[in-house]
């Protein structure tokens, strides 16, 4: 009887900027990324590098990663209305939060 063993792998990375050992490429193309963050007025730029084996389509990566962006949208509206709430309570019962001021 013949044993079927599926095998995968996925490398997933997120940067932010060159790294250390970075090609002179490498660098110049974070370069031009800063600039056009600076041009566009504030954005933030990040370079995706995922490998999938075996491989799947452009579309099914896009979708994976647009569902991630909603998530994290999610998670960032959440801790705004919290931080938001912390607001108000700082100012309607500043009493409460003066221990931490003195620290």
């Amino acid at each position: 009887m013949k044993v079927y063993k599926p095998e995968w792998q996925c490398t997933f990375s997120v940067n932010e900027g060159a790294e250390v050992s970075a090609s002179w490429k490498e660098r110049i193309a974070w370069r031009i990324r800063g600039f056009a963050d600076r041009l566009d007025g504030g954005g933030r730029t990040i370079k995706i590098d995922c490998k999938v084996t075996p491989e799947v389509s452009r579309e099914e990566v896009d979708s994976c990663l647009g569902k991630g962006f909603a998530v994290t949208q999610s998670l960032l509206t959440q801790l705004a209305h919290q931080a938001a709430c912390e607001d108000v309570m700082r100012d309607a019962k500043a009493e409460l939060f003066e221990e931490e001021r003195q620290h």
